[in-house]
């Protein structure tokens, strides 16, 4: 058993969920926990056990997980916001209540770029910034918790200037590569002027993707040294093999890989990573909306592809999403341990999948079927609108 020192008090919503059947836990050194219940007090884990171990009394809310699998919320480490839950790239309203359908509760922006007539210059960029980080901070569709405020560096920006920002409360930029700040030697200053300020920053890979980027290759990406090695595999168009080769082996920095990119190198960094022994810096995430739309399922389609065709266990492919992510991005969510974000997606195998059991199915590269979205210790959703139907699904059984 794991706990946590009681946090319940007067007013306090306590959550139970119990009878799971598999216990993921988003950790590459135990991606499979020995426990059917966990129990959250408020937004917070308390205690993961087995439900004799375990103080199941004075429940607020009691869910019967009925065998089927839980996993910490997914991340989507790069999405483009704009304005709310719609999108001016596909003229889409949804579109994220509709992702937290696929299983994500938590999404990073990689910059709002496709905010009609974006503003360039410096008084601009930061101030359209820091009002996607107040609005988004303040306004979750479906629950999901959006990161957002990633301005896209510009020539003419100073030290000061991500001072200011980093004390406005925005910790993440947008990628580098998309403004006019293209060459590896500004890049680098900006950057360390970000990470000096706790901002954090992701780099543009690959071939252009909308009008204003440009190609990115890995001495850019070298040089710029940025956090996040933003769609090695390419946003949509990937680096030659060898460069993404030297990519993974010449940078420390984190490999995200996405469903908007190129499968074939996406399973070249998953290879290239394993061979390394450096799996903990693969993360996941959608690079969406995007010009071939959005994927609500585009997580999930990702687990199963890297699973499938880049022969890692399942239960492995969804640390990539929760708890490397999680790490990496220093979310306090993405893991299965008290003190961390109540967050969880309950599923099951698709209804006729060939697989015996859902990990089996997913490393035959079926998708599962999702039977309950929960953040913050909320239920979100319950049967997912958009997954295949999961043979079994848990049951709020009192609240």
């Amino acid at each position: 058993m794991t706990e946590a020192p009681s946090s319940k008090s007067a007013g306090s919503h306590k959550l139970v969920i119990r009878n799971i059947g598999l216990l993921l836990s988003g950790d590459l050194e135990q991606p499979i926990l020995d426990a059917d219940t966990v129990i959250a007090v408020n937004d917070r884990i308390v205690a993961i056990g087995r439900r004799k171990d375990v103080d199941t009394e004075n429940a607020t809310t009691v869910i019967d997980a009925r065998g089927t699998t839980l996993s910490p919320g997914l991340i989507d480490s790069h999405v483009h916001p704009v304005a709310g839950d719609w999108t001016p790239r596909q003229n889409q309203l949804g579109w994220i209540d509709s992702c937290m359908h696929g299983g994500v509760t938590t999404m990073i922006s990689a910059g709002e770029v496709h905010t009609p007539g974006r503003p360039k210059d410096v008084i601009g960029l930061k101030a359209m910034a820091i009002c996607a980080q107040r609005s988004f901070n303040a306004f979750r569709p479906g629950g999901v918790k959006i990161h957002a405020g990633a301005p896209v560096i510009e020539h003419g920006m100073v030290e000061d200037d991500f001072e200011e920002l980093a004390a406005a409360g925005v910790m993440i930029l947008g990628e580098v590569g998309l403004g006019s700040v293209k060459d590896g030697k500004t890049a680098h200053q900006m950057v360390a002027w970000a990470r000096k300020y706790g901002i954090q920053s992701t780099i543009h890979t690959g071939g252009p993707s909308i009008p204003g980027s440009s190609l990115i290759d890995k001495d850019i990406v070298l040089e710029t040294d940025a956090d996040v090695i933003g769609h090695i595999n390419g946003g949509h168009t990937a680096l030659p093999d060898s460069q993404i080769t030297e990519l993974c082996e010449k940078s420390s920095r984190a490999l995200e890989i996405v469903h908007n990119g190129n499968e074939r190198a996406a399973l070249l960094t998953l290879r290239t990573a394993k061979e390394l022994n450096q799996l903990r810096r693969v993360i996941l995430g959608t690079d969406s909306p995007a010009g071939s739309g959005v994927q609500p399922l585009g997580i999930l389609r990702m687990i199963s592809m890297l699973s499938s065709l880049g022969e890692v266990p399942a239960d492995v492919a969804f640390c990539f999403a929760t708890g490397n992510t999680a790490e990496i991005r220093s979310l306090d969510c993405g893991l299965i341990a008290p003190g961390r974000a109540a967050s969880f997606v309950l599923m099951d195998k698709a209804q006729h999948s060939s697989g015996e059991n859902l990990l089996q199915s997913i490393q035959r590269g079926d998708l599962p079927g999702i039977g309950m979205v929960i953040i913050d210790g909320v239920v979100s959703a319950q049967r997912s609108r958009n997954t295949p139907p999961a043979t079994r699904v848990p049951e709020v059984v009192s609240s």
